[in-house]
């Protein structure tokens, strides 16, 4: 039944209501259209309010902002009406729908316990050391504002952006890359945490890398609905999935690849994420190195790729350090997100006339042919890309401070998982019910205490216990771990 067609029957005041006063100035109150004087509007009934008869003030409901949002797309962008789902959204009492798959998507996202614990994980600079470092959370706004940019720009549709640039760094580690690296070298084989990963699962434990975890949080881990994850639309998966490098010919973390093909290039709303996730990196990386004076401007300013913004603004060289800092960053935001704008444009219209594409719907079947590398900056730019790349991992990235801390969160990282292996009791409870669920085996907490030590026994001889270790040290903060870390290795500390 449409919204014109639906009709609220008159309401009843309640006997000692009072009518509404009108205060001198001030609207009389909300009414009903349709209802009676004096029925002030009950929110319940809203929905079933009649809408306005000529339709100039009547909201848009999901089908019509389709149907509008569609029309302004280039012919090569992911259409609303294409969106797919493993499992359909509950409607939970619903009536009404004004959002559209994708936007729903990031709104999953924003709601996630996993999005809000980005805050307190490091991007470069520990996020405890200063009130101004990028954390996980900084990093993946300014990723989702530049891509949302770049896909205005090109028609492509932003709300699939949004979404993919949202979720892409939910399965991050705590301590950045560090982290990264410590969960992917005990899931690979290479870290036997001093003899403790049994032989027989060492090679079979299925590896550690954040985009596949990201995907697992967005298909399994997250809790906030009747089943298991956020349950995302395919596009949206299939995106923050290939956001970075991945493996064809192996899946890792068991993640689910229904609903999208890995053998096939990425949709361009995920090429765009992907792109401005590397801007976004490098440049906040250096802008964080430069406030924190961990590289002199004078030596940022010799790089090419410096050269080229520097000469572009008036009277650089006659500015303050922190002006010509600040500017310094913007221009290369601008130089590099500018560039691969013009140059993905180029290439996208290249490759829609090379395969004689005019229309949306001649897209959409060869969308199987898509290439995965239509959006990026020109090989002349990529090379003093590179070059600033290598300047900020030998500078910034590889630095002192950086360098002590990478060494601390590798060492707390592998007591954390030896202490849970060591001794599964120390798992929360809901990390073991899950575990038990998963596994269709006793909850830990329950069995006898003569029972305890042999069966934890046998949870090291299978990859099941190593992966839910792996997963619960993955979403940790990095205020977490320490504190974690204290209470199970320090004496006399708060459990």
């Amino acid at each position: 039944m449409s919204r014109a067609e639906r009709k609220r029957p008159p309401a009843e005041a309640a006997p000692d209501a009072a009518p509404p006063v009108e205060e001198e100035g001030l609207p009389p109150p909300l009414e009903d259209a349709g209802a009676e004087p004096g029925d002030v509007l009950d929110p319940d009934a809203a929905a079933e309010a009649t809408p306005d008869p000529s339709g100039v003030w009547d909201y848009r409901d999901a089908a019509e902002l389709a149907t509008r949002y569609d029309d302004q797309l280039a012919v090569y962008a992911i259409r609303n009406d294409q969106a797919t789902r493993r499992r359909k959204i509950a409607q939970e009492g619903r009536r009404e729908d004004y959002r559209l798959p994708f936007q729903r998507d990031r709104d999953r996202v924003v709601h996630s316990r996993a999005f809000r614990r980005l805050k307190h994980k490091t991007q470069v600079y520990i996020s405890t050391g200063g009130d101004h470092y990028r954390t996980r959370l900084t990093h993946t706004l300014e990723v989702a504002q530049l891509a949302r940019t770049v896909g205005r720009a090109l028609g492509l549709n932003e709300d699939l952006i949004e979404a993919i640039a949202l979720a892409h760094d939910l399965g991050h580690t705590p301590f950045g890359h560090s982290g990264e690296k410590v969960l992917r070298r005990i899931m690979s084989g290479e870290d036997d945490l001093d003899g403790l990963v049994r032989p027989e699962v060492r090679f079979r434990l299925g590896g550690f890398k954040h985009n596949y975890q990201s995907l697992r949080v967005i298909d399994l881990l997250e809790s906030r609905y009747d089943t298991p994850g956020l349950n995302l639309t395919d596009q949206v998966r299939e995106g923050v999935l290939k956001h970075t490098g991945y493996h064809r010919s192996k899946v890792f973390c068991e993640v689910d690849t229904r609903g999208f093909d890995l053998e096939r290039g990425l949709h361009l709303e995920g090429q765009v994420v992907a792109a401005a996730d590397e801007i976004a990196q490098q440049t906040h990386d250096l802008e964080d190195g430069l406030r924190e004076r961990q590289v002199d401007l004078e030596r940022v300013e010799e790089l090419a790729i410096a050269r080229l913004v520097i000469r572009n603004i008036p009277r650089y060289g006659q500015q303050s350090r922190l002006s010509r800092q600040n500017k310094l960053v913007r221009g290369l935001i601008h130089l590099l997100v500018t560039n691969t704008l013009v140059t993905s444009q180029r290439r996208v219209g290249g490759w829609c006339e090379q395969q004689g594409i005019k229309t949306a719907a001649e897209f959409t079947p060869a969308r199987e042919r898509l290439p995965h590398g239509l959006v990026v900056m020109d090989a002349g730019l990529r090379r003093e890309y590179v070059e600033l790349r290598r300047f900020v991992y030998d500078n910034i990235i590889n630095c002192y401070n950086v360098s002590r801390m990478d060494g601390k969160a590798v060492y707390l990282l592998r007591r954390l998982a030896k202490a849970y292996l060591n001794r599964p009791l120390q798992l929360p409870d809901y990390v073991l019910l899950g575990f038990a669920k998963r596994q269709k085996i006793t909850y830990l907490r329950d069995l006898p205490l003569s029972r305890i030590e042999p069966e934890t026994a046998t949870y090291l001889t299978q990859p099941a216990i190593y992966r839910t270790v792996c997963d619960f040290i993955a979403g940790m903060t990095d205020k977490f771990v320490f504190d974690e870390y204290e209470k199970l290795y320090v004496p006399g500390e708060r459990v």
